[in-house]
């Protein structure tokens, strides 16, 4: 029986094939290295005062996301097509299940995340130049004007900003946690097993350290949703996301090591930001100062690699002609998705002047990138039973049983979030729910031509 082979990219995909594994790899880098690995660590040490647990904490939140990593990279070899899991959960389920996703994950996930960022870094810079709150929504505006502006006049101009934002970050990241040690003061006595008389420490503890790992390390699967504009994607995608993933672990796992060097367990734990908090005890106020710079540039990364990714899931949709006419219009010159970039920049403004905070804005996303990257497992195994001739330039090492424990560790922190903060999580359902009636509308109109 012959195989089943997708198309390289939509008929009507006007984007253009510019992105080389370099670029590729620097979207995972980038869509995962933010300002988590400063921020959370302090709340991972609170759970898990003991400095094996912390590093065993991180390194299975690695070996997590890797598991997931090898799902998507089967389903973007597969169908190498701008979108993502919208791509995948049409052609594993039903055109509503992909629009539903499609739908949340442009307003929620990616529009929120730029507001998140933006009026993170907004507020960081507050730190330093008094800002108030006022004008930290109107600066967090602008940041998304301004990124939203840079991408919309190439692919190319996009991927170099992110190219250099992320070789900046992980070349100082590196460098910070080889060089501290050697000139920093520390001690290695901090990073030896806990005292006998240390509490015991319980599964359910280290359950828990777990979901604040996972969210630093959400972001692995950037790469998918640009897969049109990939070239040799059936290649190059998979390894973007294995090798993506490979130096997020590396990295983070150096920085732990160092934060455990330079401050003693019962110091770290609760401690707002890690980073500084290592900073500081090596090198005084100065270090401290400089970190939190480089935590505004971390942020500044990521959006730029947010603002780019997210507008193709609005394009690909509008493709099938199951979104708002003219969104699926390819800019002539530029070959950008541009009615889709400055779309999405109008949605992530208004929810920055409707949230308000950075912590608001988070809130408002965390929900639904979990209900995300889960469909896209099922989709995987979905896709494995009833299209089971289709080509498939990569095969996801360790399936069913390794994708299958970053769907239950999601699935988990997912039913906790619903527990503890359902307000939240209902805000993510209810924008899905939301989607329907534009699903009924869309699958009603006939698709362009």
């Amino acid at each position: 029986m012959e195989e089943l082979r997708e198309p390289d990219a939509h008929p009507r995909d006007g984007l253009k094939r510019e992105l080389g594994l370099t670029d590729a790899t620097f979207l995972v880098v980038s869509g995962v290295i933010g300002s988590g690995i400063f921020l959370t660590p302090g709340a991972i040490a609170d759970l898990l005062p003991r400095p094996s647990l912390i590093l065993a904490a991180w390194a299975v939140g690695g070996g997590l996301s890797l598991a997931g990593a090898f799902a998507n990279a089967e389903l973007g070899a597969m169908f190498p097509r701008a979108g993502g899991d919208y791509v995948y959960l049409r052609e594993a389920f039903h055109p509503a299940a992909g629009f539903l996703v499609g739908w949340l994950s442009f307003f929620v996930i990616y529009a929120g995340t730029i507001a998140t960022l933006a009026a993170g870094f907004a507020a960081g810079l507050a730190q330093f130049v008094p800002l108030d709150p006022r004008q930290q929504i109107w600066l967090a505006a602008l940041l998304t004007v301004a990124a939203s502006a840079l991408n919309y006049v190439g692919v190319r101009w996009g991927a170099r900003a992110n190219n250099l934002t992320a070789s900046v970050k992980v070349g100082a990241l590196v460098g910070f946690a080889l060089l501290a040690p050697v000139f920093g003061e520390g001690d290695l006595g901090n990073l030896s097993p806990a005292p006998g008389n240390a509490p015991e420490i319980s599964p359910f503890a280290f359950g828990l350290a777990l979901s604040p790992v996972l969210f630093s390390y959400l972001g692995w699967n950037s790469s998918v949703y640009v897969a049109s504009e990939i070239r040799d994607p059936n290649r190059t995608l998979p390894r973007s996301l294995l090798l993506g993933v490979g130096i997020c672990t590396l990295v983070y796992l150096l920085m732990n090591l160092v934060y455990l060097y330079a401050v003693p367990i019962g110091e770290l734990r609760g401690a707002p930001n890690a980073g500084e908090a290592a900073a500081r005890a090596m090198f005084g106020g100065l270090g401290a100062a400089l970190v939190g710079g480089f935590v505004l540039i971390s942020i500044l990364g990521t959006l730029n690699a947010t603002v780019l990714v997210g507008p193709r899931i609005a394009y690909a949709m509008a493709l099938d002609g199951l979104f708002f006419a003219g969104v699926d219009r390819a800019h002539v010159n530029f070959r950008t998705p541009s009615v889709a970039i400055v779309l999405q920049a109008l949605v992530a403004v208004g929810i920055l002047f409707a949230l308000g905070t950075f912590e608001r804005a988070l809130d408002y996303t965390v929900f639904a990138i979990l209900l995300a990257t889960m469909a896209d497992i099922a989709a995987l195994y979905r896709l494995r039973r009833t299209q089971p001739k289709r080509n498939r330039p990569y095969r996801a090492w360790g399936h069913p049983w390794v994708p299958g424990l970053y769907l239950g560790a999601t699935g988990a922190i997912a039913v906790a979030l619903l527990i503890g903060s359902p307000g939240d999580c209902a805000i993510g359902l209810a924008m899905a729910a939301a989607g329907l009636p534009f699903y009924w509308y869309f699958s009603r109109t006939p698709p362009p031509l």
